[in-house]
């Protein structure tokens, strides 16, 4: 089961090391208005300065908020932040204002040029235009769920203490094991997309007449109908994946590196030609839809599942390095048929997913985690076996007249309420400073419960 790594991390008892992932969470959201238009109120007040705020901001739309959540060192702790963040916003909404829970947008207008871009600044603004020209609004609208995950650095500390002939530097092992991570999650993001794919229909306007699927489908936002530039990445090593992003720049495919936005990214340098010398710092998932039946757009036992993988794909083999173009790309084309098969269809990767699934179970059991993700894995292959059990399958059971509106709508409509019942709500962003992740911290949890403090909940 493990790989020469993970059987020196297995021997040497630093498992638990491989799956304490320090996590970050941005969470996208539309405003809309109550009677699901997108809003035409202007950027709110309360949630600072969309400028400089790093915790609430735009992305593409000036109606498209983003809550970005601090590392914090387990599940639980991102999911408090990300509950603290959300909260802020939605009472600093104007009244009747809502945050639409559902990754594809509401309806659109069909005169999309009035539709609002980000105000974030000319050069931004100036790129979301050249992005704008190529690509269309309905393509900049799907919203969804990125998870930032960063590994402990006692892992790199153990592994090259023992293995530094194999490897240039602590650095380059570092690289390597962020992209093996990177490599199970493209390898199995067609697992990810039946079991968490929660896009089946898009709303009105969003595809031109007598395009788009015909009928629901597992996720649209994770098919080749969703978001934007579908250049695809190298993720054989990092040095390849810089190449690849700089020659698309080069070759006009893509406006800069920025533009690059692939299930998985790697993050570090904000100079991308530096990447691969200072070391990628963390993993960008980028493959969840929101969830809408949770307020925030995600739940706490997904995290632990997108964990305990990462996990997993530290201590089993790699893909040997001229293996891994046709693996991903194969894995690509999956993805594709899982994303449009019909939501209420038993799989045609079944089998497969039931084998993946079998396997992750095995290694929890084997290192002994906790009974929550032994209980997430057993639900997760109950949707496996009942696709009726799937986020897609049990949201198309609220279309009508070919729209899910009246459902957002009535989500959106409680989660507002439960936010404005909120006994003490975070006001601090209406002072538009830049606050630190300390203060933050400091602000959201005094006197209360407080990240990291509880060491035995992940």
């Amino acid at each position: 089961m493990f790989s020469e790594i993970g059987q020196l991390i297995f021997d040497n008892e630093a498992v638990a090391k491989t799956s304490d992932f320090t996590m970050g969470l941005e969470i996208e959201m539309q405003r809309v208005d109550e009677t699901g238009e997108l809003s035409q109120e202007p950027y709110p007040a309360g949630a600072g300065d969309e400028k400089i705020n790093p915790w609430i901001t735009n992305d593409f739309l000036e109606t498209m908020s983003e809550v970005v959540t601090p590392p914090a060192a387990h599940a639980l702790d991102a999911m408090h932040y990300l509950y603290g963040i959300n909260n802020a916003l939605r009472t600093a909404l104007s009244p009747g204002e809502l945050l639409w829970p559902l990754s594809m947008p509401p309806r659109l207008p069909k005169d999309k040029s009035r539709i609002p871009l980000a105000k974030m600044g000319p050069k931004k603004e100036a790129y979301l235009k050249e992005w704008l020209k190529r690509h269309g609004f309905s393509e900049g609208t799907p919203c969804g769920a990125h998870i930032n995950l960063s590994i402990d650095p006692h892992v790199f500390n153990l592994v090259y203490d023992r293995m530094h002939d194999q490897f240039d530097s602590e650095l380059d092992l570092q690289n390597y094991l962020y992209a093996k991570i990177a490599q199970g999650f493209l390898r199995y993001r067609w697992v990810i997309t039946y079991l968490f794919g929660a896009s089946p229909i898009a709303e009105a306007n969003y595809f031109d007449k007598g395009q788009g699927p015909k009928a629901p489908i597992r996720s649209i936002r994770q098919s080749s109908h969703g978001f934007g530039n579908k250049f695809t990445g190298d993720y054989t090593n990092i040095q390849q994946y810089v190449n690849r992003i700089e020659q698309g720049v080069s070759d006009g495919k893509l406006i800069s590196d920025y533009e690059f936005h692939g299930a998985v990214r790697f993050k570090g340098n904000t100079n991308l030609k530096e990447l691969p010398k200072t070391g990628v710092q963390y993993l960008e998932l980028r493959m969840l839809d929101l969830d809408p039946s949770s307020s925030v757009g995600i739940r706490t036992n997904t995290l632990r599942f997108f964990r305990l993988m990462a996990s997993y794909f530290i201590m089993s083999p790699a893909l040997k390095p001229d293996q891994v173009n046709a693996v991903v790309e194969r894995a690509d084309k999956m993805n594709e048929e899982v994303s449009e098969e019909h939501p209420n269809d038993i799989s045609k990767y079944q089998a497969s997913a039931r084998a993946f699934l079998q396997r992750l179970e095995m290694y929890a059991d084997k290192i002994q985690l906790g009974p929550e993700y032994q209980e997430e894995i057993e639900d997760l292959q109950d949707r496996v076996e009942n696709p009726l059990s799937t986020p897609s399958a049990k949201m198309i059971t609220h279309i009508k007249n070919n729209s899910l509106t009246d459902y957002a709508l009535r989500r959106a409509k409680h989660y507002q309420a439960s936010a404005l019942q909120s006994i003490r709500p975070f006001k601090g962003f209406e002072t538009n400073r830049k606050i630190s992740a300390n203060d933050l911290k400091h602000e959201l949890f005094q006197g209360s419960w407080e990240p990291d403090k509880d060491k035995g909940q992940r």
